[in-house]
């Protein structure tokens, strides 16, 4: 549903940047720019295709000297406050494990697959349901916290930046406020949540 959303939407605005350069006999820019726009995006992600193998290989180097299964355990004890219900169902706790880990270094691509695989093992207990578990997972990994944002220093360092991880400490400082903020959202709104079904369940 999204992707067709997104495709209409960009179908939309070149149709109607075809139609204004028509319309005010600019058809040979329209036409100059959708060249040079392909030929940036080509070069961009041949640039960023070249950080991304050397970050990717960093990581695995990482992953095979046991350092991101060593953060998943540093973190056990963590997300087990955080989904208490699940603390001892290692079926969850170790994708989820791993996908905090993937997030905060950085690698979005390699967490997806095992927040996916949490989140189907999440809804085995209520299934048909959003759980507060479930909740709290989606918020985690929409605001993840990231020690190294590869991607970003990637799309930084092809774009000719000098010193694409110069961000660090904002990025650092953002994510932590957004992963605050949503922890406490999704616990109050959890809390409101359980106490007006207590309400509704009273005669």
């Amino acid at each position: 549903m999204a992707e067709m959303a997104m495709s209409v939407l960009w179908s939309v605005m070149v149709v109607a940047a075809l139609v204004c350069g028509l319309w005010t006999g600019q058809s040979g820019a329209v036409a100059a720019a959708a060249m040079e726009g392909a030929a940036a995006a080509v070069e961009l992600c041949l640039s960023m295709a070249g950080v991304l193998c050397l970050w990717m290989g960093v990581m695995e180097v990482m992953r095979r000297s046991g350092l991101a299964d060593g953060l998943s355990r540093l973190l056990r004890p963590l997300l087990g406050r955080l989904y208490p219900a699940f603390a001892r169902d290692d079926r969850v706790m170790e994708p989820l494990s791993a996908n905090i880990s993937a997030n905060l270094l950085g690698l979005g691509n390699a967490a997806t697959p095992l927040g996916v695989q949490a989140a189907r093992q999440m809804a085995r207990r209520t299934p048909g349901v959003a759980s507060d578990a479930l909740c709290m997972l989606v918020v985690c990994n929409t605001a993840s916290i990231q020690l190294i944002p590869t991607t970003v220093a990637s799309v930084r360092a092809a774009a000719g930046c000098a010193a694409p991880f110069d961000i660090l400490p904002a990025v650092w400082l953002a994510s932590a406020c957004s992963v605050t903020a949503g922890i406490l959202a999704a616990k109050l709104f959890a809390r409101l949540w359980s106490a007006a079904e207590g309400q509704e369940g009273q005669p």
